[in-house]
Protein backbone atom coordinates (compact mmCIF):
# COMPACT_ATOMS: atom_id res chain seq x y z
CA UNK A 1 0.00 0.00 0.00
CA UNK A 2 1.38 3.18 -0.78
CA UNK A 3 2.50 5.47 1.88
CA UNK A 4 0.09 9.02 2.27
CA UNK A 5 1.73 12.18 2.55
CA UNK A 6 0.65 14.29 5.85
CA UNK A 7 0.44 17.86 6.17
CA UNK A 8 0.37 19.92 9.69
CA UNK A 9 -1.81 23.03 9.61
CA UNK A 10 -1.47 25.58 12.42
CA UNK A 11 -3.56 29.02 13.37
CA UNK A 12 -2.43 31.74 11.51
CA UNK A 13 -3.17 34.04 14.86
CA UNK A 14 -0.37 32.08 16.55
CA UNK A 15 1.98 31.89 14.18
CA UNK A 16 1.34 36.07 13.85
CA UNK A 17 1.61 36.34 17.38
CA UNK A 18 4.63 34.59 17.30
CA UNK A 19 6.39 36.65 14.90
CA UNK A 20 5.56 39.65 16.46
CA UNK A 21 7.18 38.53 19.74
CA UNK A 22 9.79 37.43 17.74
CA UNK A 23 10.52 40.83 16.56
CA UNK A 24 9.73 42.83 19.37
CA UNK A 25 12.01 40.46 21.32
CA UNK A 26 15.09 40.87 18.69
CA UNK A 27 14.59 44.57 18.89
CA UNK A 28 14.82 44.23 22.61
CA UNK A 29 18.13 42.41 22.21
CA UNK A 30 19.39 44.45 19.46
CA UNK A 31 19.01 47.98 21.53
CA UNK A 32 20.69 46.88 24.45
CA UNK A 33 23.57 45.11 23.00
CA UNK A 34 23.75 48.58 21.06
CA UNK A 35 23.99 50.20 24.71
CA UNK A 36 26.89 47.55 25.67
CA UNK A 37 28.57 48.07 22.59
CA UNK A 38 29.00 52.31 23.66
CA UNK A 39 29.91 51.51 27.05
CA UNK A 40 32.23 49.11 25.70
CA UNK A 41 33.55 52.18 23.35
CA UNK A 42 34.00 54.00 26.53
CA UNK A 43 31.35 56.74 26.26
CA UNK A 44 29.65 58.31 29.16
CA UNK A 45 27.52 55.92 31.47
CA UNK A 46 25.31 59.16 31.79
CA UNK A 47 24.60 59.39 28.32
CA UNK A 48 24.13 56.11 27.70
CA UNK A 49 21.45 55.87 31.21
CA UNK A 50 19.63 59.03 29.48
CA UNK A 51 18.71 57.06 26.44
CA UNK A 52 17.98 53.90 27.35
CA UNK A 53 17.09 53.87 31.62
CA UNK A 54 19.12 50.70 32.06
CA UNK A 55 20.57 52.30 35.39
CA UNK A 56 17.69 54.22 36.19
CA UNK A 57 15.65 51.08 36.23
CA UNK A 58 18.32 48.66 37.95
CA UNK A 59 18.13 51.39 40.94
CA UNK A 60 14.05 51.45 41.16
CA UNK A 61 13.71 47.27 41.05
CA UNK A 62 16.84 47.18 43.42
CA UNK A 63 15.48 49.87 45.62
CA UNK A 64 12.10 48.01 45.95
CA UNK A 65 10.89 46.55 49.20
CA UNK A 66 7.64 44.74 50.60
CA UNK A 67 6.62 47.34 52.07
CA UNK A 68 6.55 49.22 48.77
CA UNK A 69 4.04 47.56 47.21
CA UNK A 70 0.16 47.60 48.20
CA UNK A 71 -2.47 44.84 47.57
CA UNK A 72 -3.75 46.59 44.87
CA UNK A 73 -0.81 46.20 43.27
CA UNK A 74 -0.42 42.47 44.14
CA UNK A 75 -4.06 42.54 42.87
CA UNK A 76 -2.96 44.13 39.45
CA UNK A 77 -0.16 41.78 38.99
CA UNK A 78 -2.88 38.69 39.59
CA UNK A 79 -4.88 39.63 37.12
CA UNK A 80 -2.38 40.18 34.66
CA UNK A 81 -0.82 36.93 35.38
CA UNK A 82 -4.02 35.48 35.03
CA UNK A 83 -5.26 37.42 32.11
CA UNK A 84 -1.43 36.50 30.26
CA UNK A 85 -1.65 32.50 31.09
CA UNK A 86 -5.14 32.37 29.75
CA UNK A 87 -3.91 34.37 26.13
CA UNK A 88 -0.72 31.62 26.12
CA UNK A 89 -3.31 28.56 27.05
CA UNK A 90 -5.42 29.70 24.17
CA UNK A 91 -2.68 30.25 21.64
CA UNK A 92 -1.31 26.97 22.62
CA UNK A 93 -4.45 25.34 21.85
CA UNK A 94 -4.69 26.92 18.85
CA UNK A 95 -1.35 26.43 17.45
CA UNK A 96 -1.17 22.51 18.53
CA UNK A 97 -0.31 20.49 14.82
CA UNK A 98 -3.44 18.88 12.84
CA UNK A 99 -2.81 16.66 10.66
CA UNK A 100 -4.38 15.48 7.36
CA UNK A 101 -3.78 13.78 4.54
CA UNK A 102 -2.39 15.40 1.94
CA UNK A 103 -4.12 13.04 -1.06
CA UNK A 104 -7.42 11.75 -0.10
CA UNK A 105 -10.62 10.74 -2.36
CA UNK A 106 -12.91 12.89 -3.41
CA UNK A 107 -16.36 12.34 -2.48
CA UNK A 108 -19.04 12.88 -5.36
CA UNK A 109 -22.48 11.80 -4.18
CA UNK A 110 -23.59 9.78 -1.58
CA UNK A 111 -27.27 7.80 -1.40
CA UNK A 112 -28.84 5.32 0.54
CA UNK A 113 -27.15 2.59 -2.05
CA UNK A 114 -23.81 3.82 -1.10
CA UNK A 115 -20.71 6.33 -1.74
CA UNK A 116 -19.59 7.24 -4.74
CA UNK A 117 -15.13 8.54 -4.86
CA UNK A 118 -13.10 9.41 -6.92
CA UNK A 119 -8.97 8.36 -6.20
CA UNK A 120 -6.51 11.49 -6.47
CA UNK A 121 -5.14 9.56 -9.24
CA UNK A 122 -8.40 9.79 -11.80
CA UNK A 123 -8.31 13.13 -11.22
CA UNK A 124 -4.76 14.15 -12.35
CA UNK A 125 -4.79 11.84 -14.97
CA UNK A 126 -7.76 13.59 -16.20
CA UNK A 127 -5.95 16.77 -15.90
CA UNK A 128 -3.21 15.40 -17.45
CA UNK A 129 -4.59 14.34 -20.26
CA UNK A 130 -6.26 17.54 -21.03
CA UNK A 131 -3.34 19.57 -20.41
CA UNK A 132 -1.48 16.84 -23.50
CA UNK A 133 -4.55 17.94 -25.45
CA UNK A 134 -3.15 21.38 -26.38
CA UNK A 135 -0.82 21.44 -29.55
CA UNK A 136 1.61 23.65 -27.77
CA UNK A 137 2.52 20.97 -24.52
CA UNK A 138 4.49 18.16 -24.97
CA UNK A 139 4.69 17.07 -21.23
CA UNK A 140 2.40 17.42 -18.04
CA UNK A 141 2.41 15.93 -14.54
CA UNK A 142 -0.56 16.55 -12.00
CA UNK A 143 -0.44 16.24 -8.70
CA UNK A 144 -3.71 16.89 -6.32
CA UNK A 145 -3.26 17.59 -2.83
CA UNK A 146 -5.03 20.06 -0.18
CA UNK A 147 -8.36 20.70 -2.38
CA UNK A 148 -6.35 21.80 -5.69
CA UNK A 149 -4.04 20.30 -8.25
CA UNK A 150 -0.70 21.17 -9.00
CA UNK A 151 -0.21 20.78 -12.45
CA UNK A 152 3.34 21.02 -14.11
CA UNK A 153 3.70 21.36 -17.71
CA UNK A 154 6.54 20.95 -20.02
CA UNK A 155 5.96 23.59 -23.94
CA UNK A 156 6.90 22.63 -26.84
CA UNK A 157 8.73 26.08 -27.45
CA UNK A 158 9.55 29.33 -25.64
CA UNK A 159 7.08 31.58 -27.53
CA UNK A 160 4.18 33.00 -26.14
CA UNK A 161 4.11 30.81 -22.79
CA UNK A 162 1.95 32.95 -20.78
CA UNK A 163 -1.17 32.39 -23.45
CA UNK A 164 0.20 28.48 -23.34
CA UNK A 165 -0.21 28.18 -19.88
CA UNK A 166 -3.92 30.46 -19.23
CA UNK A 167 -4.72 28.12 -22.12
CA UNK A 168 -3.92 25.09 -20.41
CA UNK A 169 -5.56 26.17 -17.14
CA UNK A 170 -8.84 26.84 -19.07
CA UNK A 171 -8.46 23.22 -20.57
CA UNK A 172 -8.04 21.69 -17.17
CA UNK A 173 -10.63 23.51 -15.34
CA UNK A 174 -13.30 22.16 -18.78
CA UNK A 175 -11.80 18.31 -17.58
CA UNK A 176 -13.28 18.56 -14.36
CA UNK A 177 -16.42 20.16 -15.05
CA UNK A 178 -16.81 16.97 -17.85
CA UNK A 179 -16.40 14.81 -15.20
CA UNK A 180 -18.49 16.62 -12.86
CA UNK A 181 -15.65 16.72 -10.15
CA UNK A 182 -16.14 20.24 -7.90
CA UNK A 183 -12.36 20.71 -7.33
CA UNK A 184 -11.71 24.85 -6.82
CA UNK A 185 -7.95 25.45 -7.96
CA UNK A 186 -5.19 24.06 -10.70
CA UNK A 187 -2.30 25.95 -10.14
CA UNK A 188 -0.37 25.29 -13.51
CA UNK A 189 3.44 25.84 -13.33
CA UNK A 190 5.82 25.94 -16.19
CA UNK A 191 8.64 22.96 -15.78
CA UNK A 192 10.48 23.47 -18.69
CA UNK A 193 10.28 23.40 -22.20
CA UNK A 194 11.73 21.77 -25.33
CA UNK A 195 14.31 23.54 -27.62
CA UNK A 196 14.67 23.50 -30.96
CA UNK A 197 17.49 21.08 -31.20
CA UNK A 198 15.10 18.23 -29.32
CA UNK A 199 16.64 18.71 -25.64
CA UNK A 200 14.25 19.79 -23.24
CA UNK A 201 15.00 22.90 -20.75
CA UNK A 202 14.36 22.80 -17.45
Amino acid sequence: MPRQRLRLEGSTLTSTVARLLAVLFGAALAWYGAMVVLLAFKVSPDFVNGISGYRTAFDYLSGLTSGDISSSDRLTVAIVAGVLGLLALALIWLGRPRPHLARHEVRVAETDHGITEIQPRAMERAVEAAALEHPAVVGARARYGDEAIALSVTAGGAADLVTTLNEVEDRAHQSLQRHQLDLGRVDVTLAGYSSTNGRELQ
